[in-house]
């Protein structure tokens, strides 16, 4: 049966989240108004998206969405209604929703608890199902008790940023399942999910989503949870088979270099090791720049505020672990990155200010 604790407080019907106390966080109070929404027979909830399809922008999501969402998830992870779930992400976005969803939808209990970096510090007991960002599973990583925790989770998702090579390292050489996400706010939560062990991940789609590709071989998907309607994504992929793809990187930042196809975030993973022995804790990305010759040519810019004796000495490591064609011909360092009001980096602008 659905149950909702926060705390030494248990939630289950509409009527116990009817309440006149403001005493709670604001996390709190944003999951207590969703459920209340939610079991009242609200059909329609207003959520902004992210900014992965396009400009970020308010978008109505039905209720019949959501709850296909959640089935599908079921479906793919056989949970029930004995699967103890734990909410650790903001219930204002529609991550956090999600898991509210499920909750209801697999009619099973769940624990709220603070949005914090470290959230299984101060659980009452080890959830079956579980959300989480990469900074929030980082942590928990660092810590001998909650890593405890971690590994005894049975289903662990990762999402709102891609897992890094190290991170995936880490998950693997302790034998924590866990897979990486891939989904929108269009089609309410993800509809793909891969298996992070060795190798590149390989991601497979949630039963009953349609999906193909475009010209550019970029991804589409149109499946219940998008309302039915196709949903064309900037996600350039590799098809393995009728049921999976391969992930290469966005199609608005693919370098054409002399005719040679470039994805900066598959170099990115390539050389995270490498970046990370000379520019620790430094984020950093591969672009395009106008080339006379080459149409464009690969550059790399780095945020740090360390000295540039470093950059001479990571571009004679990079030569040996990158092919040729993917050395980049300058390398920038400056001090700060722009980024978007939830600490996304901004490519575009942060290229304008080079």
């Amino acid at each position: 049966m659905f149950q909702l604790s926060f705390g030494k407080h248990r939630f289950q019907t509409k009527e116990n989240f009817e309440f006149g106390n403001n005493d709670f966080p604001d996390f709190a109070l944003a999951a207590f108004q969703f459920c209340q929404d939610w079991l009242s027979g609200q059909n329609s909830f207003v959520q902004q998206t992210s900014g992965s399809t396009g400009t970020p922008k308010n978008i109505e999501i039905s209720r019949s969405q959501m709850i296909a969402s959640a089935e599908a998830t079921q479906a793919f992870f056989q949970t029930n209604q004995n699967t103890k779930l734990l909410c650790c992400l903001d219930p204002s976005y529609i991550a956090g929703k999600m898991m509210l969803v499920r909750a209801m939808v697999w009619n099973c209990r769940i624990e709220l608890c603070e949005p914090k970096s470290n959230p299984l510090l101060e659980i009452n007991e080890i959830p079956d199902f579980v959300a989480m960002v990469p900074l929030q599973v980082e942590a928990c990583l660092l810590h001998k008790t909650s890593l405890e925790k971690l590994k005894k989770i049975k289903q662990l998702i990762i999402g709102g940023a891609p897992v890094s090579a190290s991170l995936k390292h880490q998950l693997v050489s302790q034998g924590i399942l866990a897979y990486q996400t891939y989904g929108m706010t269009e089609t309410v939560s993800h509809i793909a999910l891969a298996k992070i062990e060795h190798g590149e991940l390989i991601y497979k789609l949630l039963p009953k989503v349609e999906f193909g590709v475009d010209k550019r071989k970029a991804l589409w998907v149109k499946s219940a949870s998008s309302n039915d309607e196709l949903v064309q994504t900037n996600d350039l992929i590799e098809l393995v088979d009728d049921n999976s793809f391969r992930w290469l990187g966005r199609a608005d930042f693919v370098v054409n270099s002399g005719g040679i196809k470039l994805h900066p975030e598959l170099l990115e993973a390539k050389a995270e090791d490498t970046m990370n022995s000379f520019f620790p804790n430094s984020s950093f990305f591969f672009f395009g720049m106008y080339d006379e010759k080459l149409g464009e040519k690969l550059c790399l810019v780095i945020e740090s505020k360390d000295d540039l004796d470093n950059s001479s000495k990571l571009f004679e490591k990079l030569k040996l672990i990158l092919e040729k064609y993917e050395v980049p011909k300058n390398i920038f360092v400056i001090s700060e990155f722009s980024r978007s009001s939830t600490g996304k980096v901004n490519r575009p602008k942060t290229i304008l200010n080079l």
